[in-house]
């Protein structure tokens, strides 16, 4: 802007102008003049602004310093807290889908819930047994198959690990082969697992074992990824343990297919709807 100007001055001294030329000539220079002055304070402001801003990240760094936290440590820490953010949204959306793959068991009447921060297949415990007993009813049979079905067939469910929990209403057992509702509760488990593992009645025998007899035939589930627990009447999902009404018995009295989570997929499964 500078050269401009000593352009414009030279070019009037050097050349006869008119009055009008060399006031026009003058109203230029004066606006170039103005128009640097202008941006010299903009940058004078400009430098000030940035001067105040390393100030304050000194000051921040200084602060942080006092309070023990390290700049660097600290976009480490951020840094590591999204990207476990992003491994949780993973494993929320591997339970949701695991969720929609057993949601196919709603067909069948029973129900999948997320209870206790566990994904669970309720199985009315009245369809699968007789009162007081232990032993498989035909009809509780044709629901496990088609729950052994579902899974089995599944290539993402049927790797998974499950527990067969068992449990009871809040009436006293006594006297039977059971001894108490613990043992009722823990026996209905077994029978249930027992049934959900034992090859089907097509499945050609292994090596060595004996063919499965006509109509003994079982859901074929991979044994290893199964266990079985007995919890009596200690968790029920109506009333409380001390009081229950007849319908909330009926609803406590059941068999749940607990889907159980790897270690790296502890969080909070009530966000799946």
């Amino acid at each position: 802007m500078l050269a401009t100007m000593a352009a414009l001055l030279l070019t009037l001294v050097g050349c006869g102008h008119t009055d009008e030329e060399m006031a026009a000539k003058q109203r230029e220079i004066d606006k170039l003049s103005a128009d640097l002055k202008t941006a010299q304070a903009q940058m004078a402001e400009d430098q000030a602004k940035y001067g105040k801003a390393q100030g304050e990240i000194g000051d921040l760094r200084a602060q942080l310093k006092q309070a023990g936290i390290d700049s660097d440590k600290l976009r480490q820490a951020v840094s590591e807290y999204k990207q476990r953010s992003e491994q949780l949204a993973a494993i929320e959306q591997r339970f949701r889908d695991l969720k929609n793959r057993l949601d196919k068991l709603t067909q069948v009447g029973l129900k999948v819930v997320v209870r206790n921060n566990r994904m669970v297949i309720q199985l009315p415990g009245d369809v699968l047994f007789d009162s007081g007993k232990d032993e498989l009813k035909a009809g509780g049979k044709d629901v496990l198959a088609q729950v052994a079905q579902v899974i089995g067939s599944d290539a993402t469910l049927s790797q998974r690990i499950f527990q067969v929990a068992g449990h009871t209403d809040n009436e006293p057992y006594g006297g039977g082969p059971f001894k108490d509702n613990w043992g009722l509760s823990l026996n209905r488990a077994r029978s249930t697992l027992l049934y959900l593992i034992t090859p089907k009645a097509d499945a050609p025998a292994k090596p060595g074992a004996k063919p499965v007899a006509a109509g003994k035939g079982g859901g074929g589930l991979n044994p290893k990824n199964w266990s079985a627990a007995g919890y009596g009447e200690t968790d029920p999902i109506a009333g409380t343990v001390e009081n229950q009404s007849k319908d909330d018995r009926s609803k406590n009295r059941r068999v749940e297919l607990v889907l159980q989570p790897n270690v790296e997929e502890m969080l909070n499964l009530n966000n799946i709807k």
